[in-house]
């Protein structure tokens, strides 16, 4: 059986899973030999038989292949492990990530195999135990990267340090590495200090070793204020600067894209959202969080094109899933909530998807459902809209200051803050004044001037309410401006003012549902007819309609 037993070696290493899970069968099948080179070769066929297993995702058969293999080759003596192996490696036969010949046939490397097979499962905990096995010294750089993701699925953040630090020093470049260790906390310096301590790969010349590093601190800086919420001063404006240096960078231009969804600068996220989809228009990454912009601004032509896209490149990606949860909410809100369901089955990781998650549960009206999402979203990263969400189910006051304490940078969490204290007549000046603090710490954040327009509003100050917007307008050509703008001279009777802002914020939004519903009633309004009145055999036939229209976009 050695020709089948290289037969299938060699279908691995070509991804021929398939062929070679078959052929695995009769190897791990056949009659053992009772030498111990013939136990060796049972081994050695129990991982290959393993290999392909996983490389097909059948995890579970994987995971007995692997361990039968172990419990084999504890009954082989030392000696004749160690004269087998030396045998093969003779050959010449060099080892990859997937090749399970002899050479690479140790007890650290199917451990490792092993914790793949129970992370694939979801099952961390005993993945984490087989990872703890592998001695410090032996680990390779996937090893490390694995060890430290587990330790931050079990929250013992000092331990994955250890390991996201040692994954650096090794390659500077683990992009995940330094995404995770800048979200515990660690500074800019710390990070230059690793990059000081890796090696100098290829022998580059020291020129090119500075060009490294001067644009790696500056990605590393970006990721820093990110982590520690400082959006607009900080991350933003260094991820443009590296846009510079490298023009039609995708990624950049998607954490750009995410950082101005952040900050509530939807367009400007749309619009960059978009030019990575030029550039790439197989990019899956971020999808999810463009959908929902698509969605918040009512585009369901251009969310129906998205959603059918990223279900031709990959229906499996949790992206896919809460795209199609965007798509299906304003039409049924429980088939929504399964794709969102959906998309924690595929990485239980994703926060996006508890998020989405969350809101739909709200839409639902199970709050007690909803904070549980919001909270598995927090513990997995301290997120604004987690907070925000948080804030509508319970302890709303208490949620806002945490938030607050947590991005004490952040105009948003100010706002929020606000938001809880604007609910009751009591809170209004104490609201007024933290919508004001929001604005002064960034000017352009129209979600405070917008609720503080509100509030000028709740207290009578219609004309304060009016001269924020207007000033607003001067600087911000926005729909949801024009809209607020319309909503408070159609409520002080100055309806020709009122038609003019909502016809404004359909030029810029065709899309914007809220300003044609405030479009509607203005013009019944002005036709001297309740807006209120209902018109039963109108609305029926306007819902068949739409709902003709919806079957037709999802379809």
């Amino acid at each position: 059986m050695e020709a089948a037993r290289e037969s299938m070696a060699a279908l691995v290493d070509a991804g021929l899973y398939d062929c070679a899970q078959t052929l695995g069968c009769f190897l791990v099948s056949s009659s053992p030999a009772s030498s111990e080179a013939g136990m060796s070769l049972k081994v050695e066929s129990l991982v290959l038989h393993g290999d392909a297993l996983h490389g097909e995702r059948e995890f579970r058969r994987a995971l007995s292949a692997y361990k039968q293999a172990m419990q084999y080759s504890k009954s082989i003596p030392r000696q004749a492990t160690s004269n087998t192996r030396s045998s093969v490696t003779a050959t010449g036969r060099s080892p990859s990530p997937n090749s399970s010949s002899l050479a690479a046939l140790n007890e650290n490397e199917v451990k490792f195999k092993i914790a793949l097979c129970y992370s694939a499962l979801h099952e961390h905990r005993e993945a984490l135990q087989e990872m703890e096995g592998i001695p410090s010294k032996a680990r390779t750089l996937k090893m490390n990267l694995m060890l430290g993701k587990l330790y931050r699925i079990s929250r013992n953040n000092r331990a994955a340090a250890v390991c996201y630090k040692e994954c650096l020093r090794q390659c500077p470049y683990v992009f995940e590495a330094i995404t995770a260790l800048a979200e515990m906390g660690l500074s800019s310096k710390e990070f230059s200090l690793i990059f000081s301590q890796a090696p100098n790969r290829g022998g580059k010349a020291p020129g090119d070793s500075l060009d490294a590093q001067r644009w790696w601190n500056r990605y590393v800086e970006a990721q820093c204020c990110i982590a520690s919420h400082d959006y607009k001063g900080g991350g933003l404006d260094i991820y443009l600067d590296l846009m510079q240096r490298f023009p039609n960078n995708v990624h950049i231009l998607l954490e750009i894209a995410k950082v101005e969804a952040i900050i509530g600068r939807n367009d400007e996220a749309i619009m960059n959202f978009e030019k990575a989809r030029l550039i790439d228009p197989n990019i899956m990454t971020y999808m999810d969080e463009y959908a929902i912009l698509l969605k918040s601004k009512s585009d369901y032509t251009k969310l129906n094109k998205l959603v059918h896209d990223m279900l031709h490149i990959d229906p499996a990606r949790p992206e896919s899933c809460l795209a199609l949860a965007a798509l299906w909410e304003r039409k049924d809100e429980r088939k929504a909530l399964t794709y969102a369901e959906k998309s924690l089955r595929v990485d239980d990781r994703h926060i996006t998807g508890y998020i989405m998650k969350g809101n739909l549960h709200l839409l639902l009206n199970r709050p007690d459902l909803a904070v549980t999402d919001f909270r598995g979203a927090q513990e997995l990263r301290a997120d604004l809209r987690s907070y925000q969400a948080l804030s509508k189910c319970k302890d709303a006051l208490f949620t806002a200051r945490e938030a607050m304490k947590v991005m004490h940078q952040s105009a948003k969490a100010l706002k929020l803050v606000g938001d809880v204290h604007a609910i009751s007549s009591s809170g209004r000046e104490k609201a007024r004044k933290f919508y004001e603090s929001a604005i002064r710490l960034e000017p352009g954040f129209l979600g405070a001037a917008l609720a503080l327009a509100d509030l000028h509003v709740a207290e009578g100050r219609n004309k304060d309410a009016v001269l924020l917007l207007e000033r607003y307008l001067r600087q911000w050509a926005d729909d949801s401006l024009h809209i607020k703008l319309a909503q408070v001279f159609a409520a002080t009777n100055m309806l020709s003012d009122a038609l003019s802002h909502y016809q404004s914020a359909l030029r810029i939004n065709p899309h914007n549902e809220a300003a044609k519903k405030g479009l509607e009633r203005l013009e019944k309004q002005m036709k001297g007819v309740d807006p209120d009145a209902p018109e039963e055999d109108e609305e029926n036939e306007a819902d068949d309609v739409d709902g003709d229209q919806d079957d037709a976009e999802l379809l």
